[in-house]
């Protein structure tokens, strides 16, 4: 229960911060700069729940991570390169503001950490 909250919470409070990088993402860049935001933000945020529900059924199971678990993974990264080769050979997504959509998601998860570490202290 409370790994669940603080996954709501984390994808709640990493949508809110890209959606005012892609604003200023597009007044700054254009299109493909809000685009870019955008995509790099919701690529880091399906990333994070896909490895989420992968360490939650692993755990569940209560076993050793094996060779599904590692092809799972190794399908992860395959996904987000491919989707973002496909973001810029189309010229859709400036690279910069795809970068800064999924910074996004580390700059949340180190400041719940740290508001963790503060309630805790």
């Amino acid at each position: 229960m409370i790994v669940d909250n603080w996954l709501r919470r984390v994808t709640v409070e990493t949508c809110a911060l890209v959606l005012a990088l892609a604003a200023a993402a597009a007044i700054l860049g254009g299109m493909p700069g809000g685009v870019g935001a955008l995509a790099g933000g919701a690529l880091a945020l399906v990333n994070f729940r896909w490895l989420a529900s992968l360490a939650a059924a692993t755990t569940a199971a209560r076993r050793a991570p094996g060779a599904a678990w590692l092809a799972m993974a190794g399908l992860r990264f395959a996904v987000c390169a491919a989707a973002c080769a496909a973001l810029f050979l189309s010229g859709a997504a400036h690279p910069v503001a795809l970068l800064a959509g999924f910074t996004a998601l580390p700059c949340v998860l180190v400041a719940r950490g740290l508001a963790a570490a503060r309630e805790e202290g």
